[in-house]
């Protein structure tokens, strides 16, 4: 089988492999269609990311669907969780699977993930696909899911204000799992313009992220500021705007990795407002709900990938991706 294997930053080389044979409790899978995430994107523009770097050539992809090819369901089709919990430590017994201390994640560390034809992968990480959604929706149900725990931590209810700061794929489905949970009002920030315009689509007040837009959120919402606000850009300018843009007493969830692994804000403002921080980590208990958020029209997802690129064209993915000319891009093994 083909596979792409990243030996450095930027060296990205694609190569013949064994098809894996699965393990106890996993399958085959062939896959279709993976997202490349901005995690993704860390990994091969420096090797790393946070504090994890490059152990070993490495095969990225951890938003993936495919199609089983072994066992009893062969033949079905699939989104795949690319976290596997241990299910035994302290905190998968207090269900925290998401912060498993033991978790092994596709395209992590040492577990290689999906930019490859096939590879084994726990029968319980699997999700059957209804038949109206696509390879590719089934790819983009990991961003979602992101969106979905960001959500849940940051405890919307409805009538509330939202404010999104960064549209990127999980910001703008943010700004949609906010409108579904009862969000009154969303307000949405980014540089680049393309990305504004599908903010906008969605119904969101859109303001370029020019260093004025913490003064035009507090306008637009007449000097309260957004009940809770989404910082999804990665970027400390960001923060400071979901910090300063909270109203007192409101809810801050930061989503986005940074490239430097540092994050600061105005500790005077955020003390001040008595906001509360959360920082999101991966997703918890997410897939089942975002399928059918994506069944039943209340979320959309299609229209996010502006780009596909085959396997063998990996590399230029990858580019595009850093470059953020679309939205969201597929690689197709």
């Amino acid at each position: 089988m083909n596979v792409a294997r990243l030996y450095a930053a930027h060296d990205l080389r694609l190569a013949e492999e064994p098809v894996p044979e699965p393990g106890p409790d996993e399958v085959l899978v062939r896959v279709s269609a993976v997202g490349l995430c901005g995690s993704d994107v860390h990994w091969w523009s420096a090797g790393g990311i946070g504090d994890a770097r490059l152990e070993r050539p490495l095969v990225l992809g951890h938003e993936f669907a495919g199609v089983i090819a072994s066992g009893e369901q062969r033949g079905q089709r699939v989104a795949a969780d690319p976290a596997v919990p241990c299910g035994v430590c302290e905190f998968c017994r207090e269900d925290q699977p998401n912060l498993c201390a033991a978790l092994r994640f596709a395209g992590h560390g040492r577990e290689d993930g999906a930019l490859r034809q096939y590879l084994a992968w726990p029968a319980r990480c699997l999700h059957p696909l209804p038949d109206t959604l696509s390879d590719e929706d089934g790819a983009v149900l990991e961003p979602l899911g992101v969106a979905i725990y960001a959500v849940d931590l940051g405890q919307l209810r409805p009538g509330m204000t939202v404010g999104v700061y960064g549209c990127g794929p999980i910001g703008l489905l943010l700004l949609q799992v906010a409108r579904v949970a009862g969000a009154s009002g969303l307000i949405a920030t980014d540089r680049l313009a393309h990305r504004l315009e599908a903010a906008r689509s969605l119904g969101a007040l859109v303001l370029p992220a020019d260093g004025q837009e913490r003064a035009a959120i507090l306008a637009a919402t007449g000097g309260r500021g957004v009940d809770v606000a989404f910082e999804v850009a990665g970027e400390n300018e960001a923060v400071e705007t979901a910090v300063g843009s909270a109203r007192p007493g409101g809810r801050v969830v930061l989503v986005g990795i940074p490239d430097d692994d540092r994050t600061s804000f105005s500790a005077s403002t955020a003390r001040r407002k008595g906001l509360t921080i959360q920082l999101v980590r991966r997703m918890k208990h997410t897939y089942p709900r975002a399928i059918r958020l994506v069944e039943s029209g209340q979320v959309e997802v299609r229209s996010l990938v502006t780009h596909q690129f085959p396997l063998d064209a990996a590399a230029e993915a990858f580019s595009c991706a850093q470059q953020r000319k679309g939205i969201k891009v597929i690689v197709r093994p």
